[in-house]
């Protein structure tokens, strides 16, 4: 089973303003900042957040690294930071913002200015190297090519926060600039639908309640053009992306297709029952299979 770490009560730390959930960043004892972040109860964004950790590793896709962890009474997930300290995260609507005078980069959702083309582009433009530390396959040459795998992940886990903050580049004077490794997936895997739904769309004969269906309607945070009303679904946005980098969104669905429904059980057999139960593990598993023969279909 994968651990919950405890951590110290009397922890340094300070209070991250950046999001909607509490996020507060303390010292570890090798003195390494580390991000706890609480899940808010009851909306399963803890193991979500660890299982795509998990999938990512399985993926070779650099992502963040999350565990399970309690401070006190609050429940969330540990992350370590992956920005070195001579470096900063510089956020996909800072990024774009330099880039189109126009973009609005306060709003979060519902924002179409942030589409697939203008993330595309800015992504050519700066020319950032691959993270730091991951070993770069032979297929994947630029940073669109890693931008790519993580929209197969998107499309993979029905991943629907891809929004504007949840993706970045790392400056920094030693390694210079970077694509940042991909992080926050708390809204994956139909973690915040009660087991009550869950249990009916498993069971449903109704084409319309199935998890097949469930799975279809996944949006992505990328829309195709600015004019769109609505943004694209996570599979509609890899098969874009893949469209442009087409040796990458082989690569990709290459890795996807050496692995298989048990190596995603196996992930999910880990997390302890306390933070997830059993229809959840069972609509989870439900949902990678059927993401991943629709994407090994295209």
């Amino acid at each position: 089973m994968y651990p919950i770490i405890d951590i110290p009560g009397d922890v340094s730390s300070q209070l991250e303003q950046l999001g909607t959930k509490a996020k507060v960043w303390y010292w570890n004892e090798d003195d390494h900042q580390v991000l706890f972040k609480e899940g808010r109860p009851g909306t399963g964004e803890n193991w979500a957040e660890k299982v795509c950790c998990e999938i990512c590793r399985l993926l070779i896709i650099p992502h963040a690294e999350y565990q399970l962890a309690s401070w006190g009474e609050r429940k969330g997930v540990i992350s370590p930071s992956f920005v070195p300290g001579d470096g900063r995260l510089i956020h996909g609507n800072e990024l774009l913002a330099k880039f189109y005078t126009d973009y609005d980069e306060t709003r979060m959702y519902q924002a179409s200015q942030h589409t697939l083309r203008r993330v595309i582009a800015a992504l050519e433009v700066l020319d950032p190297q691959p993270p730091i530390g991951w070993q770069v396959p032979a297929d994947i040459n630029d940073a669109i090519g890693v931008f790519v795998g993580y929209l197969m992940l998107d499309a993979l886990v029905s991943n629907q926060d891809r929004h504007h903050e949840n993706w970045g580049l790392i400056n920094s004077h030693k390694h210079g600039l970077r694509i940042a490794p991909t992080f926050d997936h708390a809204s994956s895997l139909g973690r915040n639908e009660t087991d009550e739904t869950r249990l009916e769309r498993l069971a449903s004969k109704d084409s319309g309640r199935s998890v097949e269906h469930f799975c279809g309607r996944a949006k992505s945070a990328l829309y195709k053009t600015t004019t769109d009303k609505r943004p694209m679904g996570t599979i509609f946005a890899f098969q874009e992306a893949a469209k442009i980098s087409p040796i990458a969104g082989r690569y990709w669905l290459g890795r996807l297709g050496d692995l298989n429904l048990g190596d995603f059980e196996a992930i999910l057999n880990e997390v302890p029952g306390s933070e997830i139960s059993e229809p959840a593990r069972f609509f989870a598993l439900n949902m990678l299979e059927i993401n991943r023969n629709r994407l090994l279909s295209l």
